[in-house]
This record gives C-alpha cells, structure tokens and sequence, in this order.
C-alpha cells in the first residue's frame, strides 16, 4: 500500500474511533454525575430507614460511580492514544509532501568540526535527521544521532542493518504503536541518564541491621499488644501508645523517601512506558535475525524485563500513598510501610539494576532502526545499495538528493571503479555543483547506515567518509578560515597514511589564498592523493586542475555542470557533463545586477 495511502486510513480510521470515545467519555461523565446525585439523595431519603436500605444505597449508586472513575480514567488515556497517533499521521503527510518541520532538528548533534556531519548538514533545520528522526525515547534519539556521525564499515554489518530495516518497514501497524506508546508521558531527555546513574548506586538500606529489625518488629509488636489489649491480659492504650510512637519515628524517613521521590520518582515511572515498548517488540516475530537476536536480549532468568519494569512502577506509585494523609498515619504506625518500600525498591535494583542500560539501549536500537524502517517505507522507489566486498567503487545511477522535492531534483550519475580514482567537477557558480557533492555525500551516508538511496541503482565499498565543503574560521582559538582548512586537508593526508580507507569529498580547495597558490597547492594536493591510493570527488572553479586528467588518464575524469546563456539569460540544466566547463557567469550575473564590469 502507498504510504500517503496508509496514513490517509489511519487518520480516517483514527478520527472515527476518537469520535467515539469522545462520546463515551461524554455519556459516562453524565452517568456519573446522575450516580453521585441519586446516591446522596437516596442518602437523605433512607437514613432513617434501617441499615440494609443505606448499603443497599451505597452499593447502588457509589460503588458502580468509583467503578465509573476508573472506566473515566482509561477511557481518557485512550483518547490521548488517539490524538497522539492522529498527530503522528498528519505528520507522516506532512513529511511525504516535504514538510519535516514538524519533527526533531537534532541541533545539540551539530558539529562544525565532525569530518562529514556539518558539510553534509546531518543536524539541524531541514536536515537529514529531520527526514530520518521518528524516535520516541531519548536513547532511541541517541542511537540514530550516534549512527549517522559513525557509519558502518564493513559489508557484513551494513546488509545485517539493510535486513533489520526491510524487516522494520513492512511493519507498519507494530511502528504506529511503538511510536504512539513512547511519545506519551516521555519526560525529560535527562531522565534517562539520571536512571542509569540510580542503577549503578549501591543498595545500602536494605542491608542495615536496624532496618531489617525494624521491618519485622514494628508489625510484630502492633499485633501482640492489640492480641494482649483484646484478651485483656494488657490495656488497649499500650497498643495505641506504641502506634503514636511508631508514626512519630517514621516522620524520621520522610526526609529519604522525599528524595527518592523527588529525585527518582518521576523518572522511574518513565519506565513504565519502556515495559510496555519491550511488551510490543517481544510480541513481534521478526523475520531478521539482527532484530530476533535484539528482542532475545530482552530475556533474563527467564522473566521479561517488562514484567520487572512494571513490578518496579508498581512499588513506585505504592510510594505516593503517603499523600493520603489518613492513609500514611495508618500503614506508617502499623508497618513502618515507607521503609517496607524502599527496601524493596532497593532488592529491585540490586537483582535488576545491573540490566536496566541493557534493557534501555535495546530499547533505543528498536527505536532508531523504526526511524529508518518508517524512512524506507516512505521512499518505496527508493533502492538498497549493493555492499561491494574489493575496494574501490562508488557507482549510482541516477542519483538524487533525499530531501529534495522529486519535482524538482535533477538526477545524475557517479562512477568512481578503482582505486585511486577522482572525479574532478567544473561549473559556473549556481550551476549545481555543490548540491551534487552533497548528494553523494548523503547517499553514501545511508547507504553505509544500511538505508535504501534516493538512487536508480547504487553499488559501493564501504571506506570512511570525510568531506571538506564547509569550512568556517573560529574567532574563539584565533584561527583563519584558510589554516581551518588546512587543519581539515592535514587530518586526510595523515589517516591516508596510516592506511585507512577514505573516501574524500572536497570543494573548492584552499580558498582562502591567491589564485596561483590555490592552483599549485591544489594540483600538489591532488597528485598527493594519487600517490596514497585515495577515491574522492573535488568541485572546483579552478578549470587547471582539468589538466591532471592529463596526468593520470586511468585514474581522474573531468566533469562539469555548465551555466547557458541564451537570449541574454541565464539558465541551468544541472544535468552533469563530460569534460571541462567552457562558461562562466560571475561577470554576466554582474552586469545583470547593474554592477559595471570594464
């Protein structure tokens, strides 16, 4: 089914059942008031009639109104469910229409001095994180983030990912939910960090000699002295005494469950959302077994780590009954109740702390590799590369740039066959050049991430990407743009020497300096590349490093976008040439602005 299709339906499907609930929410609120209303007055009317006729009351009317809250309760949860996969829908069309505003830009990612993300512009504003990003957790965020700053290098690792993410797009209905169940009550992005921390702090409480004496005399002492008071072998007042004594001495933990609470609470209850993300994933039955093996993690002694996240929630929301005073002052002077939680909030920690990352970060890879498998399901033209196992080669039939509307993206090839092998590209300012290097740049990037390209067909060896398009000065370290660069070119030169693989994306080198330093330099840089078995691709205005085809015939090609000039206008086919750019516009673009040229 078309995505645009889908999301249409779901939004349909979505409005109806929130219609209805609405309804339901609506009819029960009215219920409810027409109980609480009946049973007061059935109140009034039989209080005078005998015991039978106020339970009979009471069981009429208040029981089925406190039954009614809680049917309220859910009814209003599933209605946010509702408005929350509306949204994500209404997105989704959005996104297919080119509009990506609405979703994360990813700017803490941004990067000036990563060695491709910020040429390429991975993070921020119209971004291909923005195209890419659906997580719902902040690790989920994390991992995504972590996997377009470090791409795959090897084969085998690419087609296991291109598998998990074939899988996770033809499921569309388990990334609605997923998506849906993370995105409520998702806190702080802190949260996450804070719970790792918590888990690796010791359990001390649990452990004290007057704790664990205190959990079992406090109950052991209330119910001999209310055996004693009832068999009138001691007063009833000593039972009371003792009472008064104990509520007293628990205002004395106050102090430490307040912290929990307030530190921990909170955010541990966002776990609550992560057993219920685990609960979908485990009832999955994934075809790749990248994603089998990662829902296997999610297995301990034989208990769901869903099981153990709600058991922890559960001890959690047991802590908030101290808000009910009435109800504090009781199970505080019977039990020590508080203390009874902590510790067994703190036995929790000690059998499962030491999981809860795992548990997490699982979470997080389901998270990301949905992102990517809801990017595949809504580029269904869009093609998974072949992973060559030799270096060098880099071959895409018409290519264009992922985030560019389709009616507008101008497709061209690439041929990169060996090593070493550049291409070198001309053209007038305007002409195209810059969005064709970072049209290979991004589809390079997925292809190594294990995405589908915005390609005809593309084949490639998986070498390390770094570009140069981007470079920008730094008042803050005193540091020229040209010397930022400079920087940049020492860093290829020196990982070329140490023997890795490299594929270089540069435009414009050096330019910073005067033309007849740039050309030497450039020509002596490029002719370096040679000599360390380098693959890249170099835009330039500079039409002498055209002659290098020249030099090295089998392994440099000359390609070009042109600028025409027709009837005194300027226009451009940014469809990509053979040979060296025979027009330039600057001084054309000049006169056209009114700038008197000589």
């Amino acid at each position: 089914m078309a995505p645009n299709t889908w999301y249409t339906q779901r939004i349909d499907e979505t409005l109806r059942q929130l219609s209805q609930t609405k309804t339901q929410i609506n009819r029960i609120s009215l219920l409810r008031v027409l109980l609480f209303v009946a049973g007061f007055a059935g109140l009034i009317l039989f209080y005078r009639s005998g015991t039978w006729a106020v339970v009979l009351t009471v069981c009429c009317t208040f029981l089925p109104f406190f039954i009614l809250v809680k049917v309220h309760n859910r009814l209003y949860f599933r209605k946010e469910q509702l408005e929350t996969q509306l949204k994500l829908n209404q997105d989704e069309l959005k996104g297919l229409e080119g509009d990506y505003s609405v979703f994360d830009e990813g700017r803490e990612f941004i990067d000036a001095g990563h060695p491709y993300s910020y040429d390429l512009d991975l993070f921020g504003r119209k971004s291909l994180f923005q195209a890419l990003g659906r997580t719902c957790t902040h690790i989920g965020k994390q991992t995504l983030a972590t996997w377009m700053q470090h791409h795959l290098t090897e084969k085998t690792a690419i087609e296991t990912r291109q598998e998990s993410i074939r899988d996770m797009s033809r499921r569309m209905e388990f990334r609605e939910a997923f998506r849906v169940t993370g995105s409520i009550n998702r806190g702080a992005d802190s949260d996450e960090e804070e719970i790792s921390r918590w888990s690796q702090t010791p359990s001390v409480l649990q452990h004290l000699w007057w704790v664990k004496l205190c959990l079992w005399a406090v109950p052991g002492i209330n119910i001999l002295l209310l055996a004693l008071g009832l068999l009138n072998i001691l007063s009833l007042s000593w039972f009371g005494m003792m009472f008064t004594v104990f509520v007293i001495l628990s205002f004395g933990l106050i102090q430490r469950v307040t912290l929990i609470q307030e530190s921990y609470g909170k955010k541990l209850k966002t776990l609550n959302r992560y057993a219920k993300l685990i609960t979908l994933a485990k009832g999955e039955t994934w075809q790749a077994p990248a994603l089998r093996e990662l829902t296997d993690k999610l297995d301990i002694d034989g208990h769901s780590p869903a099981e153990a996240l709600t058991q922890l929630s559960k001890e959690l929301d047991r802590l908030d009954l101290r808000n009910n005073q009435l109800l504090y002052v009781i199970l505080e002077g019977s039990m020590f109740f508080q203390l009874h939680q902590i510790v067994r909030i703190e036995r929790w920690k000690a059998r499962y702390g030491k999981y809860l990352m795992g548990w997490l970060e699982a979470v997080g890879e389901l998270d990301a590799l949905c992102s990517l498998g809801t990017f595949a399901y809504n580029h269904p033209a869009y093609t998974y590369p072949v992973i060559a196992a030799e270096p060098f080669c880099f071959l895409a039939r018409n290519m264009g740039h992922p985030l560019m509307p389709e009616a507008q993206c101008v497709k061209n090839d690439a041929a990169i066959p060996s090593r070493p092998y550049f291409l070198i590209i001309t053209g007038a300012n305007m002409a195209g050049k810059s969005t064709y290097l970072r049209t290979i740049g991004v589809n390079y990037l997925l292809a190594c991430m294990g995405c589908p390209v915005c390609c005809e067909s593309l084949t490639l060896y998986p070498a390390q990407l770094i570009t140069s398009l981007r470079t920008t000065d730094s008042l803050s370290d005193n540091e020229s743009y040209f010397f930022a660069e400079l920087k940049r070119l020492k860093r290829i030169i020196d990982l070329l020497d140490e023997g890795q693989e490299l594929f270089i994306i540069l435009d414009e080198i050096l330019k910073g300096t005067n033309s007849a330093d740039k050309q030497k330099g450039s020509l002596d840089l490029i002719r370096q590349f040679m000599r360390l078995k380098a693959d890249g691709i170099i835009a330039t205005h500079d039409l002498l490093l055209g002659t290098l085809a020249d030099q090295f015939p089998e392994y440099i090609r000359n390609y070009c976008f042109e600028a025409d000039i027709k009837d005194n206008e300027l226009t451009f086919s940014y469809r990509l040439r053979e040979g060296v750019a025979q027009n330039m516009n600057a001084c054309f673009l000049m006169r056209k602005m009114g700038i008197t040229i000589s």
